[in-house]
């Protein structure tokens, strides 16, 4: 089994994600805290189980804020979501979630754009608002710039907002332009 810890600070708001990795024979699994001014404050924990291809199986959710405690629990359902264990027909076909809070999500995508310089890859996903817990289709756009170098265009929510993404060798984001610096760690 392979572990990593990484963290990640935010560059719009005070904040700062501590996310560890474990990567194993029977898949992936990460477990994240976010500690983060915006919306008032909050502390949000992640956990998430991949398969080995980077496909997530399940998300779950935690939220501390000023409005109170509340989670949310996502899992894939055959080509499908299920949300809190409601299958969700809105999200039928997106390919993979991404959680506001972190720069964790993007590689699930990133990891299936071809290596290609010019490469792009466009695919539904299911949105996951952090502060808010709310859980919507969106649609985001790939396009690759070079070595592990990546334009992210959305194409849904958010449509209009575009940010250069730098990536480590495993796809994991090294740099989001505006809102994610990856931190070093210190021996």
């Amino acid at each position: 089994m392979r572990h990593s810890v990484l963290f990640w600070h935010r560059k719009d708001v005070e904040g700062l994600e501590r996310l560890e990795l474990a990567i194993g024979p029977e898949g992936i699994t990460a477990a994240s805290t976010v500690l983060c001014l915006e919306a008032g404050g909050f502390r949000l924990d992640h956990h998430w189980r991949l398969g080995l291809d980077w496909r997530v199986q399940s998300a779950r959710i935690e939220r501390w804020s000023a409005q109170g405690h509340g989670t949310l629990y996502v899992e894939r359902s055959g080509t499908g979501w299920k949300v809190d264990g409601h299958l969700r027909p809105d999200l039928e076909g997106a390919e993979e979630p991404d959680l506001s809070v972190t720069p964790f999500c993007n590689t699930f995508l990133i990891r299936r754009v071809p290596e290609a310089d010019g490469a792009s890859l466009t695919r539904d996903i299911v949105f996951i608002n952090g502060p808010a817990l709310t859980v919507a289709r969106s649609r985001q756009r790939y396009d690759r710039q070079g070595l592990r170098r990546l334009r992210y265009a959305d194409l849904g929510l958010f449509a209009g907002f575009e940010a250069d993404l730098t990536v480590d060798e495993t796809g994991l984001v090294l740099s989001y332009e505006g809102l994610f610096d990856r931190v070093p760690l210190v021996a």
